[in-house]
């Protein structure tokens, strides 16, 4: 009873669903915001699958393949900010848009926009806002931009 379990964590997917909107990479190390964040966006018929951290991101996102991450800025092992250098970085997964939900400071949003940050969602949030980025971002990813780059423009802030 006593015992203290080590095994690593295991990423969570959530119910899969017959004409989901898209699938959604959620990263933050605190489970509480994993947990918001994926049932607010399951409700709205998104598919999502949470990692705790950028290291838990990168190993992930080849084989999940979502339309859309959202990354936190502080986290153990490997930040957002890296991980987003790092998706970038990749021609796989460079033009995946990304969003940090984070507490939005003026350095993780100057940071953010040079790692190619596609948007900001400052916590605390309201759900809604969140849905309507991720469907924005969806809807980018949706239609190519005339250089054949993805088409999400430059950053934008959204308060919380």
């Amino acid at each position: 009873m006593g015992k203290t379990r080590t095994q690593p964590l295991r990423p969570t997917y959530s119910r899969s669903v017959s004409g989901a909107c898209g699938r959604v990479l959620v990263v933050d190390d605190n489970k509480v915001i994993r947990q918001l964040i994926r049932v607010n966006l399951e409700l709205e018929g998104f598919e999502v699958v949470t990692a705790a951290d950028g290291v838990e991101c990168l190993d992930l996102v080849h084989r999940v393949r979502p339309d859309v991450i959202t990354l936190d800025v502080v986290m153990p092992r490997l930040d957002g900010l890296q991980t987003a250098t790092r998706l970038r970085s990749d021609p796989r997964t460079r033009h995946l848009p990304v969003a940090i939900i984070s507490a939005c400071t003026p350095y993780e949003v100057d940071s953010g926009v040079a790692a190619g940050i596609d948007a900001f969602l400052a916590k605390p949030f309201e759900p809604a806002e969140l849905v309507r980025l991720v469907r924005e971002l969806m809807e980018r990813k949706d239609r190519p931009s005339l250089d054949g780059r993805r088409s999400a423009g430059t950053a934008e802030r959204a308060a919380g």
